[in-house]
């Protein structure tokens, strides 16, 4: 499928800074138009209040200036509710409706044990009470958002392939429902004021932005006069939202990415010329981009430094059914992946980066009999099977030298 790019339009609020942000090569990032069916599917940046990251370090004294502590970061893969996965949810609610908590408590302490952590809301909400539909235009309960709130999350990017599965509307409905229980979101927008302002939160001193782009929307034309619904990844866009959110105060920039080829673990090459020329951009010295975090492969992938940046080149899935690859056959590797927990240092001199001390992952695994997310950095109970699907994971992660810079598996 051709990727498009985003209009090069933004509000007057942000034009002084877009002007001066000109680098680069334009282009998409992707192959394949879907997320992938599961067994049993069915074929045919705002700045509102609510989720600034948890406190860290002592208060200081009455008076005084108080220092940036640093903070730890956490984020996870595809959130990809399959009918299968909607099935379960309906189960595990004792009161009707749809319960998405239990599913996700295997990364709460993760999660949660965080000062900011990022999900990636792949699919888009159907209306309260449905209907409610799975690959390959999703239509997720909204009740997945609490789910997400519960486990500890922040924010959740919300640019992806399946954006507008629902059009608009869709649209709206999901960033209503996270903004209903304190999730902020990144990626999609309601209005052309929302679009142009960048996702600000705080996180141990720090003012971190969030930023997040998809490859496509699956053919899917962005709403009648809203060329700013959905964040279309092109590097110049990129680099100029990054340096308007400096411009904007923020200390740290975190992109998400909706790119690569899905079932491939191996980066492509596109995620690597984009994560090269995305991580080699400065503004006086100092790198625009902070930390990359790409989705959208369905597989677990490589973790890399590049350009003194760390990027994730693809998390997995945090949440989906049996998933179903493009040779029509079961896949396990659907229903792995990884959560990235990094700790940033507060700059060594003023005006400096804040620095990555300290860079995990965490494997991951979705049990589809239970409908469970399993921690495997915590503990694999002696299974072997777990221990293989554990270190399958980290075999990838570690595949492209990330262990030499640093990475290594955390709990």
């Amino acid at each position: 499928m051709t990727s498009r790019t985003r209009p090069a339009s933004r509000t007057a609020v942000l034009a002084a800074v877009l002007l001066a942000a000109a680098t680069g090569c334009t282009g998409g990032s992707g192959a394949g138009g879907g997320s992938g069916p599961a067994a049993g599917d069915a074929t045919p940046k705002a700045t509102a209040p609510g989720a600034a990251g948890r406190p860290t370090g002592p208060s200081a004294a009455p008076g005084a200036a108080s220092a940036p502590a640093g903070f730890t970061l956490v984020a996870s893969g595809d959130v990809l509710p399959h009918d299968s996965i909607i099935r379960r949810a309906a189960e595990d609610s004792a009161a009707g409706g749809y319960d998405f908590r239990p599913m996700l408590a295997g990364a709460k302490s993760v999660v949660s044990g965080a000062d900011l952590a990022i999900c990636h809301m792949e699919t888009v909400y159907g209306e309260k009470g449905g209907p409610y539909t799975g690959y390959p235009a999703f239509k997720s309960p909204p009740e997945v958002a609490a789910g997400l709130k519960e486990t500890g999350y922040d924010s959740c990017s919300t640019a992806s392939n399946h954006t507008l599965d629902d059009g608009a509307a869709g649209l709206g409905r999901t960033l209503d429902a996270l903004d209903a229980v304190g999730i902020r979101h990144a990626g999609s927008a309601r209005t052309a004021e929302e679009a142009a302002r960048p996702t600000l939160m705080e996180a141990g001193g720090a003012t971190v932005a969030q930023l997040a782009y998809t490859y496509d929307t699956n053919g899917y034309p962005l709403p009648k006069g809203r060329p700013w619904a959905v964040d279309l990844l092109d590097e110049r866009r990129v680099v100029a939202d990054a340096r308007a959110a400096r411009a904007a105060g923020a200390d740290v920039v975190v992109v998400s990415v909706h790119w690569g080829t899905e079932w491939q673990t191996e980066p492509d090459e596109r995620q690597l010329s984009l994560g090269r020329a995305l991580t080699a951009s400065r503004t006086g010295g100092r790198p625009d981009i902070d930390l990359l975090l790409g989705t959208h492969a369905h597989v677990p992938q490589a973790y890399e430094k590049v350009n003194g940046t760390w990027v994730v080149y693809g998390m997995g899935d945090q949440i989906a059914g049996d998933m179903i690859n493009h040779q029509g056959v079961h896949d396990p590797r659907g229903n792995q992946g990884s959560i990235g927990r990094f700790t940033f240092a507060p700059p060594r001199a003023p005006g400096g980066r804040w620095e990555v001390t300290r860079a995990e992952f965490v494997p991951q695994w979705f049990d589809t009999g239970r409908g469970r997310v399993v921690n495997l950095g915590a503990d694999t109970g002696g299974d072997p099977r777990l221990a293989a699907i554990r270190d399958t994971i980290r075999r990838v992660v570690l595949s492209r030298g990330a262990g030499e810079d640093g990475l290594v598996m955390g709990k």
